[in-house]
């Protein structure tokens, strides 16, 4: 499940602002650089990031796998063309290299996720963004990574109880359309007990949020940001 697990891992102990910046940085440097050697950079950081927070590339993969078919949807409609010769390999070219950068950036916010608490990420927004306008948006945030994993979980409950029905003789076509019906109203439901929640504990724009230090583990983890800011612009 996409959310917060606790660990000791090197990602762990950074500051969340630091890790808002490493996401920035590489989410620039990969829209920036789209070559199959900048991509391959990249690819070893991705790495790198992904055993700084102790997590599995395989789990990490996993824990996407929703945006999978999307990713692979794009270079296949590509290679297809009307007409002779029906399928051209070298006009997936293009998608194939943007999909995969977009993989790596999602494999790098995986570990963000997995890696951070939902206060710490909110107090961390709230701190780079003044005003109302961070208020609002950490609130977003908190209620995002929060809301996600128990919207991802009824989808799954409910496909769950479509299998034990026997529900996969049914039509394709079908299948899809309980399921989403299911996960829309269970969504709208878990919405409306969220707002009857929040008034019940007097919800307030400005609470207290925990207090954030940058450490000495947090430096190699800047110069890095920065460098990949400085490398969007080379």
């Amino acid at each position: 499940m996409l959310t917060y697990e606790p660990g000791t891992s090197v990602a762990h102990r950074l500051d969340p602002r630091t890790k808002l910046a490493v996401q920035i940085g590489f989410a620039l440097a990969a829209f920036s650089h789209t070559t199959p050697r900048g991509l391959s950079l990249l690819t070893v950081l991705t790495g790198v990031v992904l055993a700084a927070a102790t997590l599995s590339p395989f789990d990490a993969v996993r824990e996407i796998r929703y945006a999978l078919p999307f990713l692979f949807a794009g270079p296949l409609l590509s290679a297809v063309v009307l007409g002779s010769p029906w399928i051209v390999p070298t006009e997936a070219i293009g998608p194939t290299l943007a999909s995969y950068r977009a993989l790596l950036v999602l494999l790098v916010s995986v570990a963000y996720v997995r890696t951070t608490p939902v206060r710490e990420s909110r107090a961390a927004i709230q701190r780079v963004v003044p005003g109302r306008p961070g208020r609002l948006l950490g609130v977003g945030v908190a209620l995002v990574f929060r809301f996600l994993p128990v919207l991802i979980a009824d989808l799954s409950r409910a496909r769950s109880a479509l299998r034990a029905r026997l529900g996969t003789e049914r039509r394709l076509i079908d299948r899809m359309r309980i399921v989403t019906t299911t996960g829309v109203r269970r969504a709208f439901g878990r919405a409306d007990r969220l707002e009857m929640a929040l008034r019940a504990r007097c919800f307030a724009w400005n609470p207290t949020l925990p207090a954030l230090k940058l450490s000495h583990w947090d430096v190699p983890s800047l110069v890095l940001a920065t460098g990949l800011v400085c490398w969007t612009f080379v």
